[in-house]
């Protein structure tokens, strides 16, 4: 019997925090919730901040509008193992202050997303390239504050870097990123969107030395050509995704060999886009035999 009540009244908080809780229960848990579980007592406050201290994994994606900078920085100010770090959703706060000494003291970063963080500066970019060796991907998507020379210093310490957004980083102009190409080589994916200072030097660069790039955007990139993309086919033979539209000078002529490669395109042959507009016009397909 007194085994029995002593099974009762067994509390989740004794089993052992950093082997059991931590590694086998906790990391499942949504941060939403981590957060909530840490008001419910002095305990579980204790027990989400051993687990915050020891993660390897923040994402503030789905709650990034509502945490208080400040949560922000109690939540990781002890942690010195994070592998990767998600602030794109937290434009509304974060600034170089609260990020700088989170990047200061995880060197091991991997991953780390600042996409529309508009609030930081170069600063932070600059801090990720020098604390950051290992970091190989990287989110700055419309973070218009990256410039020419935090980018430089981010491809001096960071060669090991695989993908990388710079999507409509504007300041950015075909020197930046060729010098980038000529230090990453392992980069297997690349989004220049929305960027009209890129033309085909950029993107012969890239090709020319980046040979396994598997995936890039240039969604937008009104100053690209056809020869650009007829030197990506010849020397990335493992792409598998490009991205032109609203590229007006880049034709079928170029894209059809790697259309042929079985690379996916994200616009239609010329031929489809007349049979989608003829539908439109109609309101049905009419039938025709591509096999003549």
């Amino acid at each position: 019997m007194d085994e029995e009540a002593q099974m009762q009244t067994c509390h989740i908080l004794d089993l052992p925090w950093e082997d059991v809780l931590v590694p086998h229960i906790l990391c499942f848990l949504p941060l939403q919730h981590l957060v909530s579980l840490q008001r419910v007592s002095r305990q579980f406050h204790s027990l989400i901040q051993v687990y915050l201290a020891n993660c390897r994994t923040f994402d503030l994606s789905s709650i990034g509008p509502s945490v208080p900078k400040e949560a922000f920085c109690s939540m990781l100010k002890d942690n010195k193992v994070l592998h990767s770090l998600c602030l794109s959703s937290c434009s509304e706060w974060v600034t170089d202050k609260e990020l700088l000494p989170v990047i200061g003291q995880n060197q091991h970063l991997q991953r780390v997303d600042m996409s529309s963080c508009v609030g930081l500066t170069r600063h932070s970019l600059v801090a990720v390239s020098l604390s950051c060796m290992h970091l190989q991907h990287l989110g700055l998507a419309h973070c218009e504050w990256v410039d020419s020379l935090s980018l430089r210093s981010l491809a001096d310490h960071c060669g090991g870097l695989q993908s990388i957004n710079i999507t409509a980083c504007r300041q950015l102009k075909d020197d930046a990123i060729c010098y980038m190409a000529k230090k990453c080589l392992k980069l297997r994916s690349l989004s220049l969107a929305v960027n009209a200072n890129v033309t085909d030097e950029s993107v012969e660069e890239v090709a020319k030395n980046c040979r396994g790039l598997e995936q890039l955007d240039l969604t937008g990139c009104l100053r690209v050509r056809n020869q650009s993309i007829r030197t990506l086919a010849e020397y990335c033979p493992k792409l598998q995704s490009l991205k032109v539209n609203h590229c007006h000078n880049v034709t079928e002529s170029s894209l059809d060999p790697l259309r042929k490669r079985n690379v996916v395109i994200d616009v239609e042959p010329p031929l489809q886009r007349a049979l989608v507009l003829l539908q439109d016009v109609l309101g049905f397909a009419p039938f025709i035999n591509l096999q003549i």
